[in-house]
């Protein structure tokens, strides 16, 4: 801009083309356009036509947080949810068709690793469990048992970086094993026509079991965590870059929905609504969930423990080769927008 205004001011020393310059239209910076959607990505974990992201997403969504966060603005909540999962959401940020994304870790590891210029805004969930399905029947008990076999594995996904991770922790890799490239659906067609061996996933694999179709020898929480899925939401630079107090406005917005999964008392809410929106018996998510605290599974926080496992994610992506060049969290972090933040206390 100065070297314009430098330029400017040359021309009008000279008298004729300043008159010259009376007859031009003067250039001036164009005004942002004013924000009127934001197109938030989410993978579509549902077998109906509702579409569910599970999680922070639904209790979000249902509640209408953001659009509550942004009243009275004329900004749109464009929910967009993608059957593609993580790597149908990575060509779309490519594309400049999303500004916010909901991603296990790997997706939104390899998007980075690639040059997507995304910003990393938020836990959203932390050490969720993935379930080893298999074939009733085939004697399959341990990951060792599963040299030579055929697994059907959602490449270029969480649930791969999430395999990957529980494998190493038996001195194994995908080398050892006759690793299929399925998505979710396709995996789970698969595996009840006994065309594959096994399959990593998640409760969706609870869904067979009750149903005779696969058995469960093994979980994440068998193998002391490993494997288990970290994931996160994102942001597009350019968009975060533009709309910081829109930002922290829709992370103030995401900490009412954790608040409201935090309290005991909604958790049979919890499961209802996220049974109701996926298409699953709500039975499904009840044996999924368990125990389990959802105040701490959907625990927000960018703390200095779920950025060491992130780091770990994106150190073990770079070893299986899944990605290329490695990074680390602290240049990831959207700064501008996400103070620091202390560890969690265990509970």
């Amino acid at each position: 801009m100065k070297a314009f205004f430098d330029s400017a001011l040359s021309l009008f020393a000279s008298p004729l083309l300043a008159g010259l310059l009376g007859v031009l239209p003067f250039a001036a910076s164009a005004a942002p356009e004013p924000l009127t959607q934001i197109r938030i990505a989410v993978p579509d974990l549902s077998a109906v036509a509702t579409h569910s992201g599970g999680g922070l997403v639904d209790v979000v969504r249902d509640q209408q947080l953001f659009e509550k966060a942004l009243a009275g603005e004329g900004i749109k909540v464009q929910w967009n949810f993608f059957k593609g999962a993580g790597p149908a959401i990575n060509e779309a940020f490519a594309n400049g068709q999303v500004d916010l994304a909901y991603l296990g870790d790997l997706a939104a590891i390899v998007g980075r690793s690639n040059g997507l210029d995304t910003r990393l805004l938020s836990a959203t969930a932390r050490d969720i469990k993935l379930y080893l399905g298999v074939v009733p029947g085939s004697g399959i008990k341990t990951l060792a048992d599963l040299k030579g076999k055929r697994v059907g594995i959602f490449r270029g996904t969480a649930a791969q970086l999430s395999f990957d991770a529980a494998l190493v922790s038996q001195g194994l890799t995908e080398k050892d094993l006759k690793v299929i490239n399925l998505d979710f659906t396709a995996a789970t067609s698969a595996i009840v026509a006994r065309q594959i061996d096994a399959t990593w996933g998640a409760s969706n694999l609870t869904a067979l079991r009750a149903r005779g179709l696969v058995d469960i020898p093994l979980t994440t929480k068998d193998l002391n965590g490993a494997g288990s899925i970290q994931s996160v939401l994102v942001g597009a630079g350019a968009f975060v870059d533009a709309h910081p107090d829109i930002v922290k406005r829709l992370l103030k917005a995401q900490e009412t929905a954790q608040q409201w999964v935090s309290d005991e008392a909604n958790k049979d809410a919890y499961i209802q609504l996220v049974s109701t929106l996926a298409g699953y018996p709500p039975v499904i998510l009840q044996s999924d969930l368990g125990d389990e605290k959802l105040g701490q599974l959907f625990q927000t926080r960018l703390d200095p423990e779920f950025l060491r496992k992130l780091d770990g994610s994106i150190k073990l992506a770079s070893q299986q080769r899944l990605i290329r060049k490695p990074f680390n969290t602290a240049e990831w972090v959207a700064k501008e927008v996400v103070a620091p933040q202390p560890a969690v206390a265990a509970q």
